[in-house]
């Protein structure tokens, strides 16, 4: 049966991605459709489009600063429900109720309104973003730039001119930051401490954040800088602003740092800079080597250490719950947190086991070769035109349902992030796809859960519906793994 594609154009139309991926989610959820996309008509957006099959001679039209609203349903009258339903959603939020507040379409209005702010969040396609976070900077303001999509080059110009004029850039593709105690884009509730950290890692900084608060320790600023900051085009920027900025903060007693490791003349610049802090300072460069370090810096190898040397405590990792026996040796990780997929590498990795990765870090192989499979499902590979896995959790139910058939697996070892703007139960939906589709035998399911009780899911109640579906849940990401390790045969 043909598929019937349908488009429609506003021009000079913006919402930010985040929204559009949740009008697109609830859209493609439709009986009869079978793909939907909300998307600004940027040359990288029309081409994700196009391979999904969503665009036709009217969505081909649209500019950059155009929004396509694309369809493709099994007959032409479901797809006309569906361009409504899309457009209703559209429309929405600009219904002006009684007590509805306003929402400033530029930078200038938004100051306008709140002429003492000192820092914008970016969220607009990628080949706008660095213009608007350089009007921002120019302004007076600190910039936090969620979007991805900007050139190396064009974040490096950006952040230099940033430095020279005081102001800090974090990102671009920055998802998380506390800043005095206020949670910014993908963040969580933690109680304010002296805790200060600075994260090339979105979920890196929430798995740190998190069990600090559970340990009973509070965050002064968890600052992101970007996932390339520490790249030598770049040469760590925001990282070095950022712990200058700890440093001088009162409310900092010590600083954590979380990056994948950077190269060698940038990773001296930064270890210098935390010498010269004359604070106690963390680093865990995930997945690298033991590397000496000044004085007042302890290096860590997992999210969990990081956490704990953050507040000197120690504690022995619990041992993993009993399991049901099995031959099964193979293990199969299904994350949507691209640093925690990390740290289980490392974990497994440490362990000697053979491993292989779509986002390897040292020492891991590529997805093509032969060991345990670990997955970042937040990838690009799997995102291209989709919500993120942490915003909609369906992202990774074909995987884990092909998984929980598998007779050759021992375990599927998977996160759940929670949080402001993640999906708003995902536990929920975990529990239910292993529930529905878990056969007797299968592979044993162990999750961690990634968040606080002060979050809008709860933690808690988190916690308690993937336990009542069966699920093993370990405290951190990392005991998830070697509970893992231990259901192989291997810990």
């Amino acid at each position: 049966m043909m598929a019937h594609v349908l488009n429609e154009v506003r021009r000079g139309f913006y919402l930010d991605s985040v929204a559009l991926m949740r009008m697109s989610r609830a859209i493609a959820g439709a009986e009869g459709v079978e793909e939907a996309a909300l998307m600004m008509g940027t040359p990288a957006n029309h081409e994700i489009m196009a391979d999904a099959g969503l665009l036709d001679e009217t969505g081909r039209s649209a500019a950059g600063g155009d929004l396509i609203l694309g369809i493709r349903a099994t007959d032409q009258a479901t797809a006309k429900a569906a361009l409504a339903e899309a457009i209703a959603l559209l429309d929405a939020p600009a219904t002006r109720g009684e007590g509805a507040a306003y929402r400033p379409k530029s930078l200038r209005a938004a100051l306008g309104m709140v002429p003492g702010a000192n820092l914008a969040l970016i969220s607009v396609p990628g080949d706008f973003a660095a213009a608007e976070a350089r009007k921002a900077i120019r302004r007076g303001l600190d910039a936090m730039i969620f979007s991805d999509n900007v050139s190396l080059a064009a974040e490096a110009a950006l952040k230099t001119e940033a430095r020279d004029l005081g102001r800090l850039v974090m990102g671009p593709d920055c998802g998380t930051a506390i800043i005095a105690g206020t949670p910014l884009a993908f963040a969580n509730v933690v109680p304010r401490g002296p805790i200060g950290m600075i994260g090339a890692s979105g979920t890196g900084l929430q798995e740190v954040t998190c069990l600090v608060a559970q340990l009973g320790g509070g965050v002064s600023h968890a600052i992101g800088v970007g996932g390339r900051d520490l790249k030598a085009e770049v040469g760590g920027i925001s990282t070095l602003m950022a712990i200058d900025a700890l440093a001088a903060d009162a409310g900092t007693q010590r600083i954590v740092l979380i990056a994948k490791p950077p190269g060698d003349n940038v990773a001296k610049v930064v270890l210098d800079r935390l010498a010269n802090a004359g604070k106690p300072a963390i680093v865990c460069f995930m997945g690298a080597a033991e590397i000496p370090m000044p004085a007042n810096v302890t290096q860590c190898f997992s999210l969990k250490d990081a956490a704990y040397a953050a507040l000197d405590v120690t504690a022995e990792p619990p041992g993993p719950p009993a399991m049901q026996g099995t031959d099964n040796t193979q293990l199969l990780g299904l994350f949507a947190g691209g640093t925690l997929c990390a740290e289980a590498q490392v974990i497994l990795r440490d362990a000697e086991l053979a491993v292989r990765s779509n986002a390897p870090v040292t020492g891991i192989g590529a997805q093509d070769s032969d060991g345990h499979l670990m997955l970042d499902l937040g990838d690009d590979d799997y995102t291209r035109g989709r919500p993120h896995p942490m915003i909609d959790p369906t992202v990774r139910d074909e995987a884990f349902t092909e998984a929980l058939g598998r007779t050759d697996l021992a375990a599927i070892l998977c996160d759940v992030v929670i949080g402001y703007g993640a999906h708003d139960d995902p536990a929920g939906h975990l529990a239910a796809l292993v529930s529905e589709h878990r056969t007797g035998g299968g592979p044993t399911v162990i999750a961690s859960v990634c968040g606080t009780d002060g979050d809008p899911q709860g933690r808690a109640g988190q916690i308690a519906k993937l336990q009542a579906a069966g699920i093993l849940v370990a405290p951190s990401n990392a005991d998830a793994a070697r509970w893992a390790l231990a259901a192989a045969g291997a810990g």
